[in-house]
């Protein structure tokens, strides 16, 4: 039996658990805080006439890219992330540093790049590497905030250690019996190895399923939380495959009726072998498989957009909205077909790219969109100054604030990010016109993406001629690093 939480006596097993299913709860006692509440924030984002420090609800979908109704995509059912988009500020160009889940989250939840944190793989426990590290909810802890996890936060608590540091409270909901039954289509019954498993139309309904039952939990922690800020983390598991969703959001979707994306089957003619993602063009599906499989993505999106719905209907029921901050996001981007490809571990604009929506009290920046280039090491400091707390000393990032005050800023120059093709590593990054990639510091390969002209990232303009100035200042860029990249005060 779990030890319950010293610090929250008033949250008991039977009210986490009620009525949700088979849930494994990890009380975790948080002991003696090792600082006092931080200051409030002094400016116009602090809620008018309210003293209270925040609450931080801070939401991550997995494998999740821009094909959301907000980012433009009319076709993907998606209101209650558009609905927080007019809510708060949307960021159109956020970069990953690592396109990959876990590296991905041990980079944004330490506030600390790729090399520093020395996470590169889904296998690499962060604290091993660097265990003195103060994460993002251990900070929030250590400052008085009552700190808890529901499903996936950082990399799959099933198998690796989690951060106990860092939780009050974490919950690890499972999908029912009834969750995993349904109709099941295999979209690549040929590949071996790293491929898209089967989807399922699930015979259950939401709470049958792991998101369903971790928005339950999220609301039932809401509704019983203890008088102190909180900062609740709330992990989606969809849409990472295997696509699993109840038949209803399945059934959203037309195959007949969905726009693939535009590919070239030459696509991997004219970029480096250590490029690519997968190892067969599309997988080998025809275009019928292709529009399958993108219905159950989006159906998974749809179902993971009504979770975070019900999140945020609880905020308003509860009356804590006007006093919480929400932050939504996924870890990394995801192929659909783009560029032959599926799954994520590129490179490219849709593995690196990520949708990522602010929602701060009393900010001036409500519903509207911002272009410049921000990193997902800037979402520490950024929640640290939103709470005014101050934050540990060497984060690799930078506060996103004065873009919620005015998104037209002056703002960095680049984003960064990198992915591993073992032995080398591949480097990139993004300024607001131009995509410049090395792999192996060039020797494996190098690529040049006008964003401006080629948004899908066709043409690899690299053993162009004409391009030569142009190659030499994005590589001096790169190799000057992303303290060269930020805004000039």
């Amino acid at each position: 039996m779990p030890q319950k939480p010293k610090s929250h006596t008033d949250l008991t097993r039977r009210e986490l658990l009620g009525g949700a299913g088979a849930l494994a709860l990890s009380g975790i006692a948080s002991g003696a805080n090792a600082g006092g509440l931080g200051t409030s924030p002094a400016t116009a984002l602090k809620p008018a006439g309210k003293s209270k420090q925040p609450n931080v609800l801070f939401i991550i979908s997995d494998d999740l890219n821009m094909h959301l109704n907000c980012y433009g995509h009319s076709s993907v059912h998606s209101p209650n992330i558009d609905r927080l988009a007019s809510m708060g500020l949307r960021f159109d160009r956020a970069y990953c540093q690592y396109p990959v889940c876990g590296p991905s989250r041990s980079s944004f939840l330490t506030g600390l790049r790729p090399d520093t944190v020395q996470v590169v793989d889904g296998e690499t426990y962060f604290r091993d590497k660097c265990p003195n590290v103060v994460s993002l909810p251990q900070h929030f802890k250590l400052n008085g905030y009552f700190t808890a996890r529901v499903i996936k936060v950082f990399h799959d608590a099933r198998s690796t250690p989690d951060d106990p540091k860092a939780w009050d409270v974490a919950i690890e909901p499972y999908r029912t019996k009834l969750g995993s039954e349904g109709r099941r289509q295999n979209y690549t019954p040929n590949i071996k190895g790293l491929a898209l498993p089967p989807s399922v139309e699930a015979e259950g309904g939401d709470e049958d399923q792991v998101d369903g039952l971790g928005a339950v939990q999220a609301i039932h922690l809401l509704e019983n939380r203890p008088d102190k800020p909180f900062f609740l983390a709330v992990g989606f598991r969809m849409p990472h495959i295997p696509w699993i969703a109840p038949k209803r959001y399945f059934d959203m979707y037309d195959p007949a009726r969905v726009e693939l994306p535009e590919v070239r089957q030459d696509a991997w003619d004219h970029i480096p072998r250590a490029a690519i993602g997968i190892s067969t063009f599309n997988y080998g599906m025809d275009d019928k498989t292709r529009r399958e499989a993108l219905c159950a993505y989006y159906a998974a999106v749809s179902f993971m957009d009504a979770q975070v719905g019900k999140l945020l209907d609880a905020l308003k029921r509860l009356h804590i909205l006007d006093n919480t901050i929400i932050v939504f996001l996924s870890d990394n981007g995801w192929h659909v077909g783009e560029h032959g490809m599926w799954h994520k571990f590129t490179l490219f604009e849709e593995s690196a790219r990520v949708p990522l929506i602010v929602c701060a009290p009393g900010m001036k920046s409500k519903g509207k969109a911002c272009e410049g280039l921000v990193e997902f090491v800037d979402i520490f400091p950024t929640l640290t100054d939103l709470c005014g707390l101050k934050p540990p000393d060497g984060l690799e990032g930078i506060s996103m604030r004065p873009l919620l005050e005015n998104p037209a800023r002056p703002w960095k120059t680049a984003a960064f990010t990198q992915q591993a093709r073992n032995p080398i590593m591949g480097r990139s990054i993004r300024t607001e016109r131009w995509r410049y990639t090395e792999w192996d510091e060039g020797r494996d390969g190098v690529e040049l993406y006008d964003e401006q002209a080629d948004p899908h990232e066709f043409a690899n303009l690299a053993n162009d001629p004409e391009y030569a100035g142009r190659m030499g200042e994005l590589q001096g860029m790169l190799r000057a690093g992303w303290r060269s990249a930020l805004p000039k005060k």
